[in-house]
């Protein structure tokens, strides 16, 4: 009898809070063999009837010591079927991404994407695919833009974000018409000092109702 693919979502989880200058990952060390030991996203396998996003919420709260009202968004990325990526036998892996709010946990690490150390399975190989992906989604997926950068901020944090994502600093000139199309965003003609020097940031916010 032909062997069945066991199915397992990977989390590629994203924390950019108030005062952190660039997005990081989450990793933490595996618990349990294959790879015991060893760092790696946050994963589970998916339960009979279980929700995709359910289980990755499951996959962050229990793998990185995030509480449950922490995590403010989760979506889908992509899906990895290299019939050889788990020793125990063939699993279909099911990327997804997840936001977190600031939170501390042990034995997590939160590392930049230009930082990634070696992960267990494929890891490494589903974060730079996410990056690309999650980059192509920076300024048009609403949800997933939002619970990034918040309701309200300044442009140097858009600079950031969009940086920390691309691996390239943006076009101030394009990133400022990105911004301006975008539904509900506008300059609120308020400036903050985020520098001790330079010319304070503008001010972007999110119309509420829309």
């Amino acid at each position: 009898m032909e062997q069945q693919s066991a199915v397992s979502l990977d989390v590629v989880t994203l924390r950019y809070g108030r005062d952190d200058p660039t997005v990081t990952l989450g990793i933490a060390p595996r618990q349990w063999e294959p790879f015991a030991g060893e760092l790696a996203l946050p994963g589970v396998l998916l339960h009979r009837g279980e929700r995709l996003a359910a289980a990755a919420r499951r996959a962050v709260h229990t793998k990185l010591g995030v509480p449950e009202q922490s995590i403010t968004a989760v979506g889908q990325l992509a899906t990895f079927d290299e019939p050889n990526r788990d020793p125990r036998g063939p699993t279909l892996s099911i990327a997804m991404w997840a936001v977190v709010a600031d939170h501390d946990a042990d034995n997590t690490m939160w590392v930049p994407f230009d930082k990634i150390p070696t992960l267990a399975f494929d890891h490494n190989r589903i974060a730079d695919t996410a990056r690309r992906l999650l980059s192509g989604m920076l300024w048009k997926d609403l949800t997933f833009t939002k619970a990034l950068i918040g309701e309200q901020f300044p442009a140097t944090r858009a600079v950031e974000l969009s940086t920390a994502l691309d691996g390239a600093r943006p076009d101030p000139g394009n990133l400022n018409r990105t911004l301006a199309a975008l539904p509900g965003l506008s300059r609120t003609g308020e400036r903050v000092r985020v520098k001790t020097t330079g010319r304070p940031a503008a001010v972007w916010a999110f119309d509420p109702n829309v």
